[in-house]
């Protein structure tokens, strides 16, 4: 059974940095894209980053420039490493595996 669990939420001042990490256990982990996606209450949860096994990396535009998605293969985990944080970065963030496979989400709040 796949289980992704996501860490490093939390709250941080406008400007700010935080660094989520997403392990994964029962499942190959190395040739399948990950992915971080956020949501905030009342709208579609969005992509926010990707990783496909190859390490090619795709950004969705408002984070492009202060969000970094990474992997660690040997970890079965993936990162993402989030800089200059804006209040409109708040949402619960969402790792996911393959398109398929969700974890449970991590609160980020954006304080002013």
């Amino acid at each position: 059974q796949v289980q992704l669990v996501e860490s490093g939420g939390g709250l941080v001042q406008a400007g700010g940095s935080l660094r989520l990490a997403c392990a994964a256990s029962g499942t190959i982990f190395s040739i399948y894209t990950m992915a971080w996606y956020r949501q905030v209450p009342g709208k579609q949860r969005e992509l926010v980053a990707a990783i496909t096994s190859g390490g090619i990396t795709n950004y969705a535009d408002s984070v492009k420039g202060r969000f970094t998605i990474s992997r660690d293969n040997t970890k079965k985990t993936v990162y993402l490493e989030m800089n200059s944080l804006k209040l409109e970065d708040t949402a619960v963030y969402y790792c996911n595996l393959a398109s398929r496979s969700w974890g449970q989400g991590t609160q980020v709040t954006v304080s002013s």
